[in-house]
């Protein structure tokens, strides 16, 4: 019983203590810097990408948060390249049985002459409160934008719920992060890429992040980073891709919390 009075406590406040909001699914690109990641889209983060595609794809993402399965977050997503733009799908999942959060999202990008790419995405969100014992809905927007100053040099901004959305009812309130990113990936060469990105909500600290990826010619990428808000939060990744498929795997160490653990299969078709 102790137990889940803890977990009932803390699910909803997770996003502070993690730095990075239950509500936003995670990525695969190491530190959370996704925002100006041209090579990986992530539907929560960076709807934008998804117009750099040119293969229909299919992922699962499983985040898990310092060894506790009811902090677990789980998401699919889908994208489907067509003449016009690009369509995605994505749903993601997080919590337990006495309180959980899910959202599932559809997403428009397109890429106008590799100089920009613009995507938008539709939300539907709900959370259960054992407490009240029903349901609480909100539809969310997003938006990004990705700008290719040059082959090696982009930039990336993405806004997440802009409008301020909240759930709101007769007895109840719950606040809804507004998040802000603008972010910069640069390829120092071939192998070798540096991302930094910062991040606002608008009732929060910033959040800054670093990562680099460097991919081996066995088609192996080691990945290194950081992120800091309230406290400096190490993180390291390795990617595999075999044939159609990928496999990433990242790793957070919190100095306080301990650690937080990412595993996401992606096929291409």
């Amino acid at each position: 019983m102790k137990r889940f009075l803890f977990l009932l406590l803390l699910a909803p406040h997770a996003c502070m203590l993690a730095q990075v909001s239950n509500l936003i699914a995670s990525s695969s690109s190491l530190a959370q810097t996704s925002v100006s990641d041209s090579r990986s889209w992530s539907a929560f983060q960076t709807p934008a990408a998804l117009a750099r595609y040119s293969r229909n794809e299919l992922a699962f993402l499983f985040d898990n948060r310092f060894f506790i399965k009811e902090l677990s977050n789980k998401s699919l997503q889908a994208a489907f390249v067509t003449d016009k733009v690009n369509v995605g799908l994505a749903f993601s999942h997080f919590g337990y049985s006495l309180y959980h959060e899910m959202m599932a999202g559809i997403g428009l990008a397109r890429s106008f002459a590799d100089k920009f790419s613009i995507g938008v995405q539709f939300n539907y969100y709900t959370s259960y409160f054992a407490a009240d014992n029903l349901y609480r809905s909100a539809i969310l927007g997003q938006a990004g934008l990705m700008l290719f100053l040059s082959p090696k040099l982009h930039v990336g901004f993405h806004s997440f719920n802009p409008f301020q959305t909240h759930l709101k009812s007769e007895y109840s309130y719950k606040r809804l992060p507004s998040v802000y990113s603008l972010g910069l990936e640069y390829f120092m060469s071939e192998r070798f890429t540096c991302r930094m990105q910062g991040d606002r909500e608008i009732a929060s600290n910033y959040r800054l992040a670093v990562s680099f990826d460097y991919r081996l010619p066995q088609l192996i990428t080691l990945k290194l980073g950081a992120y800091a808000s309230q406290y400096l939060v190490a993180c390291l990744g390795l990617r595999i891709d075999l044939l159609s498929f990928a496999f990433d795997l990242n790793c957070e160490l919190h100095p306080v919390l301990g650690l937080n653990s990412l595993g996401m299969i992606t096929y291409k078709f």
